[in-house]
């Protein structure tokens, strides 16, 4: 039985650094139109410097995966958020565009390392009737760490310059990673002592459930990703806002609608839970589904306030199914192996989303308009809804055939 007490302080911790990772990845955003003056680059470059981080996130996760099924994953958090917090200052002291992809490269490794081993760490501390509820706090992060990082970066861009941003953002991370070190691993991975050969995560590619979960995700994953890259820009060039304004607006409407988003979709799985094992699978399609008419009216009205309201309704359905999805790889993965199926999944996801969408909208921008681009974004989460409702599917036969 886990300690009550130290499962929340984990849950403390590890949200606040789940929260200065966002800020550390999202503030780049807030600052594009500052950036792309600077060092005049064109709307395909910026998208690629967002990519170029994703690129480098999602093939560095499934070395570091290999490894936390072998070590204390505390090591490789706090490790790992030092590593981050070090490559967003040098972010601030870069010259030229080269030197900026290095720099955010350099981020998707620190990020990579802890995003690999964070979720199954902190699940394990709390038990399965709770870990919808818990894996979507630890989501919250999400909403609430890319509008902070959109609120300082606009803010401080606009007023002191964009390299300030990223000098301010660095140093929490590398304190909340030294504390990170001195955790404790949980009891259910200490009494796990065995070690999955390397052939033996090839199961993962046999785990229907797993790979349908990864699939939904990465489709929600390039959605939101391009959303979260141009929709600052599309303020300022549909409705004339400041950089600093532009980033205010979308980062409050992020925040307040990744916060409730999360809560109710981890509050919907876990009640439904009780009465349909398929529960978060449902949570699933129904986050995809909903959002998206919303996502589609946002860039066909020429009202900032309709728009605003738009898009908060459809990050507040597409948020929903944060939790439920991390609480299910959880669930359908042996605790020998998590650490390497979020390695995987981190891949897939980023492989067929945000590691793509900022740099495909930006051409698409480039050749149709922004609109043109962000609509697409919404009508591709249909996809979505459809593998979540396959996903269900497999868990039912795979995994509770009675």
């Amino acid at each position: 039985m886990n300690d009550p007490k130290y499962s929340r302080r984990v849950l403390t911790l590890i949200f606040c650094l789940s929260l200065f990772n966002y800020i550390d990845r999202q503030v780049l955003y807030a600052v594009f139109p500052l950036i792309k003056t600077d060092l005049r680059l064109s709307d395909s470059e910026l998208g690629f410097l967002a990519s170029s981080f994703m690129i480098v996130y999602m093939c560095f996760a499934p070395f570091v995966g290999y490894f936390g099924d072998r070590v204390r994953r505390p090591l490789i958090i706090g490790v790992s958020a030092v590593f981050w917090s070090i490559s967003t200052l040098f972010s601030g002291l870069v010259k030229n565009y080269g030197q900026l992809i290095f720099t955010r490269s350099a981020v998707g490794v620190g990020e990579a390392g802890y995003g690999t081993v964070s979720p199954s760490f902190l699940a394990e501390w709390f038990p399965i009737e709770k870990r919808a509820r818990v894996m979507a706090t630890y989501a919250l992060a999400i909403p609430a760490g890319s509008a902070v990082g959109y609120l300082i970066g606009g803010y401080l861009g606009q007023r002191f310059g964009w390299r300030n941003a990223f000098f301010l953002v660095a140093a929490p991370g590398m304190l909340l990673g030294l504390l990170a070190l001195f955790m404790k691993e949980t009891p259910e991975k200490t009494q796990r002592s065995e070690h999955i050969p390397l052939k033996g995560y090839l199961a993962l590619f046999k785990n229907r459930t797993y790979l349908l979960v990864c699939l939904s995700q990465s489709i929600g994953t390039f959605s939101v990703g391009g959303l979260a890259a141009w929709m600052p820009s599309y303020f300022v060039r549909t409705f004339g806002l400041s950089v600093a304004r532009a980033g205010f607006l979308f980062g409050a409407v992020t925040v307040v609608a990744g916060l409730s988003g999360n809560f109710a979709g981890g509050w919907a799985a876990d009640w439904l839970r009780k009465r349909n094992r398929r529960a978060y699978f449902v949570v699933g399609y129904l986050s995809f589904f909903l959002s998206i008419p919303f996502g589609v009216a946002a860039v066909l009205t020429s009202s900032l306030n309709l728009c605003l309201a738009m898009i908060f309704l459809a990050e507040f359905f597409i948020f929903a199914y944060s939790g439920p999805y991390h609480a299910a790889i959880v669930e359908t993965v042996p605790v020998t192996m998590r650490s390497m199926a979020f390695a995987l999944n981190i891949f897939i996801i980023h492989a067929l989303g945000d590691a793509v969408s900022p740099f495909l909208l930006g051409v698409v921008s480039d050749s149709a308009g922004l609109p043109v681009a962000i609509f697409f974004a919404m009508i591709y989460l249909l996809l979505g809804g459809v593998t979540s409702i396959l996903a269900g599917e497999a868990y039912k036969k795979d995994f509770h055939p009675a």
